[in-house]
């Protein structure tokens, strides 16, 4: 099998054979903080927004999302900052919850920035408390997420991808938090499309629960017509996002794979088969589904398809890669590009691009790539080409259901789980991360507890709270001294599904809306 469309025309697949895929090292990329980052392997031929694919209104929208989602967080330190230098003055407690609430929007009570000289405040664990607050702040906000309406396609994207021959789209991309913008950047989807986003350690979702959703959404075919009715000769198409890094492979890769893209492909990819065969197992007479495998470089946020041929068979060796897309497109107009990408991708599945049997996941397969490229452009625009951090910088981690309303590059380490037994691997990967980033600079790793309930159920919202008690009280005492010196704050809350507001659960026994283990002791909570 050939990796479609190296540069060099070679045959080799990246991973088997070095000189197939040239790379720089890490020490080749570097940056100064505001500048954009080098582009060595990544040859640039045109500024952003110059080629015939991007998207300049698209772009522009989620470059405005992303600042303000960054600068609330960057407002932190700062007030935390000047409160620290005033936390023995007098009447403090009152000015600090004033100063909180004004600047932050963050509602901490005066009684618990109460300090003395020999009891300072623990300042690492307010600034969990601060950051937790924010994202539910921001999560509360209901961000427009169908930006990627601002694509022209000419009919609405629902009535896309029905022509494409699925009625629904499920994808599960790996916890990290590179990942965390990989429906509304990276691939530019509308959420309206998404039926299912959830999030694991290298992309392994938990198969019955896959099958259960898809059983739940087939069942609502029948009998509301929803997303469509069952009649239609659609399907339900599954992509797994797996991850790479192009500037520091080794090291900067998936780390539930260690690093190894060949692991980490292939090991998706045979979940995936397991999902298709689940299917098929337990509903027989055609029952089936699609699914695709895909994965993103999350130094340049471009992504590589791995298009099925025309058995439907997938090989982690045999992609189309959206970033040699870019370059091989750049001085062509809009619709020869698009039609140089249905031409790829019908190379890659080994077909003619008239062939009637794969046309509609080949189709989807162009759309994919074709949206990426405006993403890969806007990467262009905003940095350089490459992100100036190639490795982990999440704000918190995410536990229990994940929270997908506020999307962003290393926002969220999503952890995924209904008990912490098996939730744990990924959970231990998420809190070494943030305990490592987290760590050196005494702050306290924020995990928030989310479980999602309907509505429609009585007694939902209540067995929800207990879910979430449970689970909290579980992480704290799994990982007390796991994170360092400065410990965990875990906050547990419950929302309705398909509502914005968070419900604070209050922890088990305190009282209190959080919760505070490490080594440093729990009475001092802030």
């Amino acid at each position: 099998m050939k990796s479609l469309l190296q540069p060099d025309g070679r045959t080799l697949a990246p991973w088997d054979q070095g000189a197939a895929w040239s790379r720089p090292s890490a020490a080749t990329v570097t940056s100064n903080p505001g500048q954009p980052a080098p582009t060595t392997g990544f040859p640039l031929s045109r500024p952003a927004g110059g080629h015939p694919l991007a998207e300049p209104a698209l772009s522009a929208a989620l470059k405005q999302r992303a600042e303000e989602i960054g600068a609330a967080f960057a407002l932190i330190e700062p007030v935390l900052r000047r409160l620290a230098r005033r936390q023995f003055d007098d009447g403090f407690p009152e000015q600090a919850h004033r100063e909180l609430a004004n600047s932050l929007g963050v509602d901490i009570p005066a009684a618990e920035l109460e300090s003395s000289w020999s009891a300072p405040l623990d300042l690492g664990c307010i600034h969990a408390r601060c950051v937790l607050a924010t994202f539910r702040n921001l999560v509360e906000r209901e961000f427009d997420r169908n930006l990627a309406l601002l694509l022209d396609e000419g009919e609405s994207n629902e009535v896309l991808i029905r022509r494409f021959g699925f009625h629904a789209v499920d994808i599960t991309a790996c916890a990290d938090g590179r990942l965390a913008g990989a429906v509304d950047f990276i691939l530019r989807v509308p959420p309206a499309v998404v039926v299912w986003r959830d999030a694991y350690a290298g992309a392994m979702f938990d198969v019955e629960d896959a099958l259960h959703r898809w059983e739940a959404l087939e069942l609502r075919r029948w009998r509301e017509g929803w997303p469509n009715d069952a009649s239609e000769p659609t399907r339900y198409l599954k992509i797994g996002l797996y991850h790479f890094s192009s500037v520091d492979p080794r090291h900067q890769g998936c780390a539930a794979f260690g690093s190894d893209e060949a692991r980490a492909a292939t090991g998706l990819l045979a979940r995936l088969q397991e999902f298709a065969g689940a299917v098929e197992c337990t509903h027989c007479c055609g029952a089936g589904v699609d699914t695709l495998l895909v994965g993103v470089d999350t130094d340049t946020d471009a992504i590589r398809v791995h298009v099925p041929d025309a058995g439907g068979e997938t090989a982690v060796d045999r992609f189309v890669s959206s970033a040699t897309l870019y370059e091989q497109t750049a001085s062509l107009e809009r619709e020869a590009a698009k039609e140089f990408i249905r031409h790829a991708v019908a190379d890659c599945a080994g077909v003619d691009a008239a062939d009637v049997a794969t046309e509609g996941m080949r189709w989807l397969c162009g759309y994919l790539l074709k949206n990426n490229i405006g993403q890969v452009d806007a990467v262009v625009g905003w940095n350089g080409g490459r992100y100036a951090d190639s490795g982990h910088a999440e704000k918190l981690v995410v536990a229990g259901d994940a929270i997908d309303d506020v999307q962003l590059r290393n926002l969220t380490f999503q952890a995924q789980m209904g008990t912490l037994e098996e939730g744990a691997v990924d959970l231990d990967i998420g809190i070494a991360v943030l305990g490592r980033t987290n760590a050196p600079h005494g702050l306290a790793v924020p995990v928030l507890v989310h479980v999602a309930y309907d509505e429609r159920i009585p007694g939902a919202c209540a067995r929800a709270q207990e879910r979430a008690r449970r689970l909290t009280a579980a992480i704290e005492t799994r990982y007390a001294g796991a994170a360092g010196p400065a410990g965990l704050v875990t906050q547990g809350v419950v929302r309705a599904r398909g509502g914005s507001r968070l419900e604070v659960v209050e922890a088990e026994g305190d009282g209190q809306p959080f919760s505070r283990s490490g080594t440093r002791q729990k009475a001092a909570q802030r």
